[in-house]
């Protein structure tokens, strides 16, 4: 029976211990004594050497997506005659391994600050396969980037053609660059996560661009790549993109009359699945579209098409990720709703929204389920907690939890491979978890887990003997 707290979108399962394949790492299992393996690696296993919390990373989902998502463009570009570039976006899940994985699998990657670029080169990616994004790049930003040979720039404002001109001039080189545009496009998402609004921090006006390419065009230490546009997070459909695409074509021809332009960048946000009532458009058939339009365009426009470049993050990095809590404290509230009573199960966990700011932030879902064990228990509505000192910890809002969830099991929460680990936080001193690859039964550090005494090793009045 449905419970009335329970929005719309979600149902009683009609098995508690399923795992979908649509949500979870494509190695995500039950064994035969019913506990969830990711990676041929059973979840107590993870906990018992690694700590709880514990972000787990399925290698082999996280590396087939990288050829893909890929395959997917790169078939696209095809089609049109031409080529496509991806950029694989760090921000949605960074370590040096992964950025091994982007390299083996041969795509770029795009960094947005000094920490992400300096986390790239230690990984030994290929300054030429690397973009720099950012709405307030410094200097030594700019400078560490060209002395590294990154293959691209993106502008994002007027006073950033003269600083990186003169960094450039400065190190005697010719700095490839994009300009982001803001196409005024409104995705479908979240408010937070729309990049292409009129009101907002991203890029420069449509109008604005002839003026700002040929300041561009001006400096014999800058060459034009083309225009970039991101408009948006966690998108389902592909009609914005496409609208993107005809606005940015139309200026894009006009800047063909002063010179070359080879590429286009429509970005990323592509979306994923976080429950059952997700359903975005699969990244094959969004490219296929994409291009599609692209192609038409520049048809009815008389021009070449040019290559394209996308950005890919979350799509790569989000399904192959989930996250271990251990249970702590149970409790049922019971809530008036439209004059009847219901109840709703509170499920504490030793993590929260230090390590998953996302519900906090955009109202975001997640799925969840006893991953140590099975259950034969009736579906009681759940809400996953964390232990922060705020009611807005809420790491999952909305789920069906078995009705005898106990102390110290095991809950995984599915899709956490992007901006989970990215955004976490030491809030309330929670020490952040540490974070593992799994691939063909063994399991590898990624990150390890912060200590106490890390914390503590911050602190002036701690180190100056101040503090005891």
């Amino acid at each position: 029976m449905k419970n009335p707290l329970a929005p719309a979108w979600l149902t009683p399962p009609s098995d508690l211990n399923a795992v979908d394949q649509k949500i979870w790492p494509r190695t995500a299992r039950r064994n035969q004594h019913g506990e969830l393996t990711v990676g041929g690696v059973a979840v107590s296993d993870l906990i018992r050497n690694y700590g709880s919390p514990l972000y787990v990373v399925d290698q082999e989902d996280f590396e087939a997506r990288l050829l893909s998502t890929k395959r997917a463009f790169s078939d696209a570009a095809n089609k049109i005659g031409t080529t496509s570039k991806l950029y694989y976006a760090s921000k949605a899940l960074l370590t040096t391994d992964v950025v091994r994985w982007v390299n083996e699998a041969g795509l770029a990657v795009d960094v947005s600050t000094q920490g992400e670029l300096a986390v790239a080169i230690a990984a030994g990616m290929p300054g030429e396969r690397i973009g720099l994004h950012g709405n307030n790049k410094s200097l030594v930003e700019i400078g560490r980037a060209i002395a590294y040979g990154v293959g691209a720039i993106v502008i994002d404002s007027e006073i950033e053609i003269e600083r990186i001109a003169s960094v450039a001039g400065a190190q005697d080189k010719i700095q490839p660059v994009r300009l982001r545009v803001n196409s005024g496009v409104h995705a479908h998402t979240h408010e937070h996560l729309a990049t292409a609004r009129e009101d907002q921090k991203f890029g420069v006006a449509l109008s604005d661009v002839p003026d700002l390419v040929a300041k561009i065009r001006s400096h014999s230490h800058l060459r034009f790549l083309g225009l970039h546009s991101h408009i948006g997070s966690q998108i389902f459909v592909v009609d914005g993109f496409l609208a993107a695409a005809e606005r940015l074509l139309d200026v894009h021809a006009q800047l063909l009359a002063g010179g070359e332009v080879p590429e286009l960048n429509l970005g990323g946000g592509f979306g994923i699945s976080y429950t059952k009532a997700d359903h975005p458009l699969a990244i094959a058939e969004m490219a296929t579209r994409i291009a599609k339009a692209v192609a038409d365009k520049c048809s009815a426009l008389g021009i070449a098409v040019p290559k394209l470049a996308f950005e890919p993050g979350r799509v790569i990095s989000g399904p192959a990720g989930i996250t271990l809590y251990s249970v702590g404290t149970i409790k049922d509230v019971s809530v008036s709703e439209s004059g009847a009573g219901a109840t709703r199960k509170y499920v504490s966990v030793d993590g929260g929204m230090s390590d998953n700011a996302r519900p906090a932030l955009y109202q975001a879902e997640y799925s969840a389920l006893i991953a140590s064990r099975v259950s034969s228990a009736t579906p009681a509505l759940s809400r996953v907690v964390g232990k922060h000192c705020e009611s807005g910890d809420i790491v999952v809002r909305h789920e069906y939890l078995p009705s005898d969830v106990a102390v110290n099991d095991i809950l995984a929460v599915a899709a956490t491979g992007a901006y989970c680990f990215s955004l976490s936080s030491n809030y309330n001193f929670l020490t952040r978890p540490a974070m593992v690859a799994v691939k063909s039964g063994n399991s590898s550090l990624l990150i390890r887990a912060e200590t106490e005494q890390d914390l503590l090793s911050r602190d002036a009045g701690y180190q100056g003997g101040r503090a005891e």
